[in-house]
């Protein structure tokens, strides 16, 4: 495997020669970029192992660049740097496709540690074994591993990679309860470093999206424990 590439993604000069230098003694290939466009033109022209996305940019933000992103299909992990930290942008950030966030101020064994863990990871990694090409059907929800698609009641649902990668693993294992570090070592890797309040994000922003009004529950919380994939009471 060769020397991993980062590309660092901030208006702010100083923070990305920090940034630069840091991981440039960690062994990794850097390249900046200081705008939207910039990176855009950067990380669809060429390879790359891992984004480093300040969120505030002059022309447009790094979670729309996220966003513009995972619109081509493009599945290299994002990890999102910013001084926000309210849960409602977390869960903008991590809908339009982040694999992860780091809230500034932050400490630099803490940033090479997520970096770490994203690289581990790599794009697109595959959820719990299984026959890649066999649908999955809980109620009136399926779940295509082959294609990466999903619809309940035949209404396409639209999912990030992480929402379909949590979803995949529930479904695969339906009315078995999953344990909190379960889910996190499966879905986000066996060297996850970061809060894991991300499951709540993402089991939250599951619901919203496929437990409609009047329609059968299907995330069921086991207090203490974990998560179920089970058909449930319609929700009100």
């Amino acid at each position: 495997m060769g020397t991993a590439r980062v590309l660092i993604v901030d208006d702010d000069p100083e923070l990305r020669h920090f940034l630069r230098t840091e991981l440039e003694l960690e062994g990794y290939a850097c390249s900046e970029a200081a705008t939207g466009q910039q990176a855009l033109m950067q990380a669809r022209g060429e390879r790359w192992d891992l984004l480093l996305l300040d969120w505030t940019l002059p022309d447009f933000s790094g979670v729309e660049l996220c966003r513009r992103l995972r619109g081509t299909d493009d599945r290299t992990p994002v990890l999102i740097l910013t001084a926000r930290d309210d849960v409602k942008e977390r869960v903008e950030a991590l809908d339009a496709g982040a694999d992860d966030y780091l809230t500034k101020p932050f400490s630099i064994e803490e940033l090479l540690a997520r970096v770490r863990a994203r690289l581990r990871q790599g794009p697109g990694d595959p959820g719990p074994a299984g026959d890649p090409l066999q649908p999955l059907r809980l109620a009136d929800l399926e779940v295509n591993p082959a294609s990466r698609e999903v619809s309940r009641g035949g209404e396409p649902v639209a999912l990030t990679g992480k929402e379909f990668e949590l979803l995949q693993l529930l479904i695969r294992q339906p009315q078995q309860v999953h344990s909190r570090a379960a889910i996190l070592e499966a879905v986000w890797g066996e060297h996850w470093v970061g809060d894991d309040n991300v499951l709540d994000v993402y089991v939250r922003a599951l619901r919203r999206k496929l437990e409609r009004p009047g329609a059968s529950t299907l995330i069921q919380t086991v207090r203490g424990v974990g998560f179920m994939l089970k058909e449930g009471p319609p929700r009100g």
